[in-house]
């Protein structure tokens, strides 16, 4: 699919930059707002002549064409001087949260390897301790600033040079550092400019954190076309005090007439207006538009029908890696979904972008197959800087594309009847993360999930719903159903929903259980955590039995809401059962199999007692670790670690626990001079032990690379 136009030529020299473009309306209109923050307003010539004097002081520093500055500043007029000073030295920008962990401040800066950080004072340690290498801190250099002459550096600028480099979600592996160029960001500014009719009366709302690629299309949006960018006060994304029910007001007061939201904020605002359906709650708004993760055809139309038609209410999809937003869908028209179908339609390309639907060969799909979409067009990015493998890996050829590159995405699509693409899922968000081509199998498995996942979210008493494939032992995976209920919803614990899903599906495409949770857990970017769904309960958990409500279910998956307390109950069982036994049994060989071992006649009172608590707890330990044997791995495997490692903390706890006993009875009936026995013992026990112990400290710090998520 091809975008209904091409972007114009961009020009050469300045002409062909974001900040020539900007600078284009700030000759134009010096008094126009360009910035709103806190009550206070910068003006397109303000702005620019601050911008300049700061950039002439970072090419004093030594910022050149060709280098990279992160900018770490928080929320306001500051951070926005900050990129355009960047980019009018010629360098690029790497927008960096000051706020973000330490873990992934650290990463994205020895990633990136930034020529220096601009930031603020407050931020100096921080950023010094995490491997910033230069600073400038515009607070406490801001006499210096000022004291620079009016007019942009002199340097030589190119529109094909890098502008940003974004840091991805790291959805679909580690996070990666992706490069725009100028010309990138322009194309998809003209398909912006374009599709929401763009003019410089909007005024367009940022609530988006700076770490984010939505951040820096909010301010292309807008100070690239001469409109006012509005600085939310809060981040709704981050902010977890912020309340969703200030964005109205905020939207009013501030005459907001385009703003983008991602899909779980859209949800809380469909939930903030459904109370008070009717009228227009976000009077003045031209443009809504949701995008970041998948969004229901049905919660589409809802958020429509709240707003009111005179507002356009958009999805939009796209990645970093090719300019953040690639196809827009919009529902203005449409009463209902389709024959009820529960699809994500994120519709038709961009002006000048293109999309396809590959087959795992490459081959491009229009039958209405599924298979992963590819994104392709001006503005597809050059890679990853300073990762060539992953850069080849992802951005591959296409004889299928005008331009013969192609971005493999990782999430899965069709081309519906018509031509307005349906999206599937992320296979990622499902099976983990895939190798450059999404195979067949793993397109299966997210089309299965996808099924089930709007067969749950479809039942009443669910508010949300994920499906996703998870490792409920080690080396053995399955679908898994998570569903967010009502409160006081009958029919709505796990083995309900299980047996509900199980009807209703095809043999084989129900997930394996399905667990109530109170909230799905979210990422930085307040998408899905995979990683942090919990487990369910083990396959052979029966279902409760229920005085009414609703029939219990006796089935192939457990429900409940983790399986946590039902792992300890397991194991707890497990010890009287085994464990009990296993230490009687211990006791009653000790002086069959060690004649004397436990021989204290020769002891003085008391300490002959303080031995034979010790061959009590020998036993006990021996008996526990049998247990442990037995019935612990799935406690083991719910830590989430990789199979190996939980099956070594498994047996290194076992012989932590047990080993003891026949330790301890060897070294006491041993000759002190049989050197080979005791080499022997030595090996076998003392050696296993140490290198037991370092096993488990080292399965319980282990921790996935790190991941900023979006």
């Amino acid at each position: 699919m091809t975008g209904t136009d091409t972007p114009p030529e961009l020009g050469t020299g300045r002409a062909g930059t974001l900040f020539g473009r900007f600078e284009e309306h700030a000759r134009a209109a010096p008094g126009a707002v360009a910035l709103r923050w806190a009550g206070t307003e910068l003006s397109y010539g303000e702005l620019d002549a601050r911008a300049d004097r700061l950039a002439r002081q970072l090419v004093e520093r030594g910022l050149r064409p060709g280098r990279l500055a992160a900018v770490a500043l928080g929320r306001g007029v500051e951070v926005y001087v900050a990129l355009l000073a960047v980019l009018k030295t010629g360098a690029a920008y790497l927008p960096l949260e000051p706020g973000a962990p330490d873990p992934l401040l650290r990463h994205v800066l020895a990633e990136a390897a930034p020529a220096l950080v601009v930031t603020e004072e407050a931020h100096r340690i921080r950023l010094t301790d995490a491997g910033a290498a230069e600073l400038v801190c515009v607070d406490s250099a801001g006499d210096a600033a000022a004291a620079q002459p009016a007019g942009p550096p002199p340097v030589e600028l190119d529109p094909d040079g890098l502008a940003v480099v974004l840091t991805t979600s790291g959805t679909t592996g580690v996070p990666r550092c992706a490069g725009l160029s100028h010309r990138n960001l322009l194309a998809a500014h003209h398909g912006w400019r374009t599709v929401y009719g763009i003019t410089p009366a909007d005024r367009i709302l940022s609530t988006a954190s700076l770490e984010f690629d939505v951040f820096t299309a909010d301010w292309v949006r807008a100070l690239c076309s001469g409109a006012t960018l509005v600085v939310a006060p809060r981040n709704l994304t981050l902010d977890r005090a912020a309340d969703i029910a200030d964005l109205p007001p905020l939207i009013a007061a501030e005459r907001i007439t385009l703003l983008e939201l991602n899909t779980r904020t859209a949800r809380r605002l469909t939930a903030l207006l459904a109370p008070t359906a009717g009228g227009r709650p976000l009077a003045g708004v031209r443009v809504l538009t949701v995008g970041a993760e998948k969004w229901w055809l049905d919660e589409h139309l809802a958020l429509q029908r709240l707003v009111g038609r005179p507002t356009r209410v958009i999805n939009v999809y796209g990645l970093a890696e090719a300019s953040v937003d690639s196809t827009w869908f919009e529902v203005r028209g449409l009463d209902e979904a389709p024959g009820g179908a529960a699809l994500s339609v994120v519709g038709l390309p961009f002006p000048g972008a293109r999309v396809y639907v590959l087959d795992p060969d490459g081959t491009p799909l229009r039958d209405g197959t599924v298979g992963e979409i590819a994104l392709a067009g001006p503005g597809l990015g050059a890679g990853y800087p300073g990762r060539p493998e992953e850069t080849a890996r992802r951005f591959v050829r296409s004889g299928h594309d005008p331009d013969g590159r192609v971005l493999l995405t990782g999430d899965l699509g069709r081309i519906a009847e018509g031509g307005a693409l349906e999206f599937v899922g992320r296979a990622a968000g499902v099976v983990g993360p895939t190798d450059a081509r999404v195979s067949a199998a793993a397109a299966g498995t997210v089309s299965r999930a996808a099924r089930a996942e709007a067969r749950l979210r479809a039942r009443p008493g669910i508010r949300e719903a994920a499906v996703a494939e998870v490792e409920v032992a080690p080396g053995r995976r399955e679908l898994v159903g998570y569903a967010v209920t009502v409160p006081g919803a009958t029919d709505t614990d796990g083995w309900s929903l299980t047996a509900a899903l199980t009807a209703a599906l095809p043999a084989g495409e129900a997930p394996a259980a399905v667990v109530p949770v109170p909230e799905l857990p979210r990422t930085r970017a307040g998408k899905l955590d995979r990683d942090a769904l919990p487990l369910p309960a083990p396959a052979d958990r029966t279902a409760p039995r229920r005085s009414g409500g609703g029939k219990g279910y006796r089935g192939k998956g457990g429900g409940g809401s983790g399986g946590v307390a039902e792992s300890e109950s397991f194991l707890g069982c497990g010890t009287v059962a085994v464990g009990v036994p296993s230490s009687a049994v211990a006791a009653l060989l000790t002086n069959k199999l060690w004649p004397g071992s436990t021989d204290v006649s020769a002891v003085p009172a008391p300490y002959d007692s303080l031995f034979r608590v010790l061959y009590l707890f020998e036993w006990a330990a021996f008996g526990l670790g049998v247990a442990w044997l037995l019935f612990g791995a799935v406690v083991t495997a719910r830590q989430r670690r990789p199979v190996g490692l939980s099956v070594a903390a498994h047996l290194a706890v076992f012989w932590l626990l047990a080993s003891w006993w026949p330790q301890d009875n060897l070294y006491r009936t041993t000759r002190r001079a049989d050197w080979y026995a005791q080499t022997w013992l030595v090996f076998v026990f003392n050696i296993a032990l140490m290198l037991s112990a370092a096993i488990v400290v080292r399965f319980l710090t282990w921790q996935p690379r790190v991941r900023k998520r979006l």
